[in-house]
């Protein structure tokens, strides 16, 4: 299993962040992807990367982080995204319901990420909370070309539309969550070749360690939970989204 998004750098883990790394090794967790959400943690993620072998790297800025940002910062993100342990431009994306960061910014945010990571033929992580017109209207005019869908909560009629273009999606925590009916019946509609599997953590933590820090170590009951909806072995899955996540961010 590869866990395609979580946040390592994030303080609740300085306490035993080696501890974490080895935990999601000894569960089945092969590889992890970092996220950055601005350059800072940009810069954390490339860090971790070079620290341990099997953490991979994401750089970008978010979109609740967008009016933050200095002009200059996106550079710095693309002159980190040439390093060899990044594998993706992101955590970026919309984010209609937090309200931090005026919607016109995020765009303009997202338009410059989607053109890096054209630039560089790398996946773009997407962040998306009630914006999905939105989102799919500017990364089909821009041109985006690799595209992850992060911690997919959509409804299932998004989902298709995802499909048809050809992003990935990643199933996170909220699928084991007992009112998440929709997000089950929308991970029922990724079609095979376009599934993953992510814990976001510390964050997004699934049943039944609700209430506790997330860590990667909890990727396999996620995985577990899709196979219940899709009707498959764990097992299965688990071979699937590692294949997928290699596949995507060429690992």
């Amino acid at each position: 299993m590869i866990d395609t998004h979580l946040h390592l750098d994030d303080p609740k883990f300085d306490p035993d962040r080696d501890a974490v790394v080895e935990r999601a090794l000894r569960a089945g967790v092969t590889a992890m992807i970092t996220m950055g959400v601005d350059l800072p943690t940009s810069t954390r993620a490339v860090a971790l990367a070079e620290r341990f072998e099997v953490v991979y790297a994401a750089v970008g800025i978010h979109p609740n982080q967008a009016h933050r940002a200095n002009p200059d910062d996106l550079q710095e993100i693309a002159r980190l995204a040439h390093h060899p342990k990044v594998v993706a431009i992101g955590e970026c994306g919309l984010d209609y319901v937090l309200g931090r960061c005026p919607p016109e910014v995020q765009q303009e945010n997202l338009r410059r990420h989607v053109a890096l990571a054209n630039e560089l033929g790398k996946p773009i992580v997407i962040h998306n909370r009630n914006a999905h017109g939105d989102l799919l209207r500017i990364l089909q005019e821009e041109g985006a070309g690799q595209v992850a869908m992060h911690a997919f909560t959509g409804p299932p009629g998004h989902a298709d539309r995802c499909a048809a273009l050809g992003y990935w999606m990643g199933v996170a925590g909220v699928v084991t969550y007992p009112n998440a009916d929709d997000v089950r019946e929308a991970v029922r509609r990724i079609p095979d070749e376009l599934l993953l599997a992510e814990t976001d953590a510390p964050y997004l933590t699934p049943h039944p360690h609700r209430g506790k820090r997330n860590e990667p170590a909890y990727l396999p009951r996620i995985v577990e939970a899709v196979a219940v909806v899709r009707a498959e072995e764990p097992e299965s899955i688990a071979t699937l989204v590692g294949r997928n996540a290699r596949r995507c961010f060429g690992l």
